[in-house]
């Protein structure tokens, strides 16, 4: 086998591959079907409208066709996976009521660690359910709230009624309808009008079980004039079997509010990525999007904003590192409907070892947007000539009055910078783990301090044995 082969990296190293020996409390049969989807709403002790709702997105998923426009999905066996696993009975808010073979995993994982230093609230799920949440309490005095999103339906009904499934509906596409027949999990957030969270709220997404699929469901609404920022990191061991993660993430941005969603996932390569993130800008609100995307088998992730309100901003920025096996199909989607709005999209991808990476972007300007600005870049870094880079831009732009702005750029790693990094003492693999790292610098420097430095850590990995 040649050493610089596709084949030579599939056992390239995962830091976050180990597994604990499945100990659920309780879980689904395999496969869906009115039966499972009933199952998980009496677990859940879900309210009437509730499951309904989840019934009629299992008939909206039954009723939609798989997609055909990306990546090949046909392998997925919706027989073949656990739709609900629970493996505490209760989400704690103290590390130490986590069950023990639970908290050895997260300790592993530093989430202890990370909630000391930086955050202002941490969330944890396992599986199909959160088991742990907790929220600094100067917070909770000024009435923000951060609990897992079970618990928010049990506790604000009415609240949870009217926004939920509201920006995401059941039946907007097939794995979003899937989310919302099965779903279980995720964070509920609402930031009181004016206030603003000086410091990002956490959550950690992790798959054990085999086969498994987790369907978190988040829902974040800032308040007119408050500010956010929610951070989401995601990890599962490495099966010889496919998991399926397929999120759905709804974000409320009222008037001259400012949402910050940033996302660093290192999904194992045997997981399907495939989720739904998408934000609504009323008047002078900001939304930004900071979504980096290593690992997973294939990644399926457009984060959008529909911008309503005069005067409405989103910035996304979207990152992907496709390595050996790995297909990461990610980019953005704007809609202008109010005027003088603007958007910024970036993306950054790097192909190694056979990986594909796509950018399918799409903004749409609706007639009478007007003044609407448009900013789109795409930069493609190739690493081997195994690996491709595609880009799938689509402008649908029905306004006269608009600025748009387009650029892509697709380039090899340069051996020139190769030559000089190595004549300075660095081997070939720590080379171009820097040229990469500094490629990657406009993801890194939106990051909290130890993230950057994990995201580092995680490039370092991604590139061992991309060289002979």
């Amino acid at each position: 086998m040649k050493k610089n082969s596709p084949q030579h990296l599939i056992g390239a190293s995962y830091k976050y591959g180990f597994s604990q020996a499945e100990n659920s409390l309780y879980r689904t049969k395999k496969g869906l079907s009115r039966k499972i989807v009933e199952e998980i709403s009496f677990i859940k002790d879900d309210p009437h409208w509730m499951r309904e709702f989840r019934l009629r997105a299992l008939d909206f998923f039954s009723g939609r066709p798989m997609p055909t426009w990306g990546p090949d999905l046909g392998a997925i066996d919706f027989e073949d996976i656990t739709y609900y696993l629970k493996s505490s009975d209760h989400v704690a808010q103290d590390w130490a009521e986590v069950p023990k073979e639970i908290r050895e995993t997260y300790d592993r994982l530093g989430i202890p660690e990370h909630e000391k230093k930086f955050f202002a609230g941490v969330g944890a799920q396992y599986d199909s359910e959160v088991i742990y949440h907790r929220l600094a309490e100067r917070l909770e005095k000024q009435g923000v709230i951060f609990l897992d999103t079970d618990t928010a339906l049990k506790k604000y009904p009415e609240f949870f009624k009217e926004y939920f499934g509201k920006v995401v509906p059941p039946n907007d596409n097939k794995f979003a309808a899937l989310n919302s027949a099965v779903w279980s999990g995720g964070s509920f957030v609402y930031i009181p009008k004016g206030v603003k969270v000086d410091i990002p709220l956490q959550a950690y997404f992790r798959i054990n079980a085999k086969n498994m699929g987790q369907f978190e469901r988040t829902l974040i609404i800032a308040d007119e004039g408050s500010e956010v920022h929610y951070i989401e990191g995601c990890t599962a061991p490495i099966y010889s079997t496919d998991s399926l993660h397929a999120a759905v993430v709804e974000v409320i941005a009222k008037p001259y509010s400012h949402v910050r969603y940033t996302t660093v996932q290192n999904w194992s390569n045997n997981v399907y990525n495939l989720v739904t993130k998408r934000a609504r800008a009323e008047e002078g609100a900001f939304v930004e999007w900071v979504d980096g995307n290593l690992g997973s088998k294939i990644t399926m992730k457009y984060p959008s904003v529909y911008l309503y309100g005069r005067g409405s901003r989103a910035d996304i920025l979207s990152v992907v590192m496709a390595g050996s096996g790995q297909i990461q199909d990610a980019g953005a989607k704007v809609v202008h409907i109010g005027s003088e709005t603007s958007s910024h999209i970036v993306s950054k991808s790097v192909s190694f070892g056979g990986g594909v990476s796509n950018y399918r972007g799409y903004v749409r300007v609706i007639p009478r947007a007007k003044n609407a600005r448009i900013s789109v870049r795409c930069d493609a870094l190739l690493l081997d000539e195994y690996s491709a880079s595609n880009t799938y831009p689509t402008m649908d732009i029905q306004e006269q009055d608009v600025r748009v702005e387009h650029e892509a750029t697709v380039s090899k790693l340069g051996e020139k910078e190769l030559f000089y990094l190595r004549s300075r003492g660095f081997n070939e693999s720590d080379s171009m783990s820097l040229l990469v790292a500094g490629f990657m610098e406009p993801f890194a420097k939106e990051l909290p301090g130890d993230y950057a430095i994990e995201l580092n850590h995680l490039i370092e990995m991604e590139m061992e044995g991309s060289v002979g």
